[in-house]
């Protein structure tokens, strides 16, 4: 790669962040828009045309309000957190492949776990440097959830992988060019798509903010830019998650039904929400343990015994 490539690549990246902000912006008009008419009521409608920039007027209240220091938090991670947070989610974004420029490197799925298994600890020293009890219960609650539900996601993915013997997300589209790997594995796609919903902290299992419990769970003390960092870090990783949903199961050749197929995940995730009721802890844990667990090794059994197989013969 040469200086030219090295700097377009760099611009490129840089703008693929920019359009991921814009479209954070616009997927909470979104989420807002379908929740209203879902509860039988109007979402934003008031500034611009049909609300289209309450958006960025949300942004620059919140920006623009002012900090609340607490006297008995650790502040220097108090205030550190929240960007590191949103910093993990953007770098999460390096892995989406293209043909041209930008990154496609081969170990992108080994990338992506590693930032995935940072993020937790930000919301642990958010919940923590806090010192209040709701958001350290919440902290918590996101610990024991994200531990949870990362064992049962990877063995999911690695189902996948031993199926497709690649870490390379373009591979991933190469074998699902004639058929989709939803029809092959739609259990498998229910059972991630609800573990991408523990792990971004989504309703019916949004326990970690659980206002009916814990006011606003780890994030209770914060507000302003710094909560508003965190909710950009959540709604980038719902939107990466949906993408990348699509990768595996949805195919990515064709690239304009690849960004129809993302929107409705995108909607499902928001029309969960807005009829779901959330779930209770304990069930959330027998959730994983006693149904996604054992689901994804027998999968993940049986596609091994499948590779071996085809291997020797």
């Amino acid at each position: 790669m040469n200086r030219m490539e090295m700097f377009l690549t760099i611009i490129s990246w840089l703008l693929l962040l920019v359009m991921v902000l814009v479209s954070v912006a616009f997927f909470t008009l979104l989420e807002r828009k379908i929740l209203g008419y879902i509860q039988l009521r109007k979402g934003p409608n008031k500034v611009s045309i049909k609300g289209m920039m309450q958006p960025f007027n949300d942004a620059i209240k919140l920006f623009c309000k002012e900090y609340l220091m607490i006297y008995m938090s650790n502040s220097y991670f108090f205030f550190f957190m929240p960007g590191l947070n949103m910093l993990l989610s953007l770098l999460i974004w390096v892995v989406i492949p293209f043909k041209n420029l930008l990154f496609n490197f081969n170990y992108s799925l080994l990338f992506m776990f590693s930032c995935m298994s940072v993020v937790i600890y930000t919301i642990i020293l958010m919940s923590w440097s806090s010192n209040s009890k709701y958001s350290m219960l919440g902290g918590l609650r996101s610990m024991a959830q994200v531990i949870s539900y990362e064992v049962s996601l990877m063995l999911i993915i690695l189902v996948l992988m031993f199926f497709v013997m690649k870490f390379n997300f373009m591979k991933f589209s190469e074998y699902q060019k004639f058929l989709y790997f939803i029809w092959l594995f739609f259990p498998l796609f229910m059972c991630l798509f609800m573990s991408f919903l523990a792990e971004t902290n989504r309703a019916p299992m949004d326990f970690v903010e659980g206002e009916s419990e814990l006011v606003s769970g780890f994030n209770v003390e914060y507000g302003g830019g710094l909560f508003a960092l965190i909710f950009l870090a959540e709604y980038m990783s719902i939107l990466f998650f949906c993408i990348f949903l699509s990768f595996l199961f949805l195919g990515s050749i064709d690239f304009i039904f690849f960004y129809f197929k993302s929107f409705l995940l995108i909607f499902l995730v928001i029309w969960i929400r807005g009829v779901m009721p959330r779930y209770r802890y304990d069930k959330l844990m027998d959730l994983c343990w006693k149904v996604f667990l054992p689901l994804s090794l027998n999968y993940l059994i049986f596609i091994l015994m499948v590779v071996i197989y085809c291997y020797f013969n």
